[in-house]
């Protein structure tokens, strides 16, 4: 059995290394979004609980920032909890802050974010989320407001609608004060009034969905327009490094015209 395990991690890192090869040749993606789904039910396959699930998937995340910076991506937008989540059982979702605020406490405490001058920024709408949550966040974007090396955006009781209509009230309110005419209103000043308007690259040119599910859920309507999209089956938890490697491959092996 020893001896079949070293020849599987043999063969695995030689495949690891055959599509490091092969991504390395093209130009990678500058933003990829990820919405990380199928903690649930890789707990159900697994007949563990379901907080081991939301666990396990919180874990797989800081191995996907170990593996961003190794391939440069510059930035990184995660769905990690939408509006819809914070309807399920109460239990669940007391489950899941909990667990969100000890792993934001951890990226708070995380030299590696100073290291490498990450700036992280949150992206939803922070007053359902309780104090600590949201005071933690707001301390984490201090920390981090002055980085421009590489950007995680961490898409927390997100709505991509409710975004578009935060967005338009803004709007909204600048054209009662005199600042903006009705007229001059353009998809540059929708995006500029966008939760992501801080980015360099708001537009994700690679959005990845993880569990078989084939949509969005509301996860960046405006900015994914053009994007590419990678479905895959490997429910969240179970996501390897070689599945971010052969999602950005195929990314570079599409033709993207952006509609012409």
């Amino acid at each position: 059995m020893f001896n079949l395990l070293l020849k599987i991690s043999g063969v695995y890192r030689l495949y690891t290394k055959y599509l490091s090869n092969q991504i390395g040749k093209a130009e990678a993606p500058k933003h990829i979004g990820i919405i990380l789904d199928g903690n649930r039910r890789w707990a159900e396959s697994h007949s563990y609980a379901r907080s081991v699930g939301h666990r396990y998937g919180a874990e797989k995340v800081e191995k996907l920032l170990e593996w961003c910076h190794e391939f440069n991506i510059k930035t990184l937008t995660l769905y990690v909890l939408s509006i819809e989540n914070l309807k399920r059982s109460p239990e669940e979702v007391k489950e899941l802050l909990d667990l969100m605020e000890e792993k934001l406490q951890d990226l708070f405490q995380d030299e590696l974010i100073h290291k490498h001058q990450i700036r992280i920024k949150a992206l939803g709408k922070l007053d359902l989320l309780p104090d600590s949550i949201r005071k933690l966040l707001i301390k984490i974007e201090k920390a981090t407001e002055d980085y421009d090396e590489h950007f995680l955006n961490i898409a927390i009781a997100y709505g991509g609608r409710l975004e578009i209509v935060d967005g338009v009230k803004s709007i909204v309110k600048k054209v009662r004060r005199g600042e903006i005419d009705p007229s001059d209103i353009t998809p540059k000043i929708i995006e500029e009034h966008l939760y992501t308007s801080h980015l360099p690259h708001p537009e994700p040119d690679l959005i990845i969905r993880t569990s078989g599910e084939e949509r969005l859920s509301g996860f960046l309507l405006w900015q994914s327009a053009y994007s590419e999209f990678v479905f895959i089956d490997t429910y969240w938890p179970e996501f390897r490094k070689i599945d971010l490697m052969r999602t950005i491959r195929t990314y570079q092996r599409r033709k993207r015209r952006f509609g012409s």
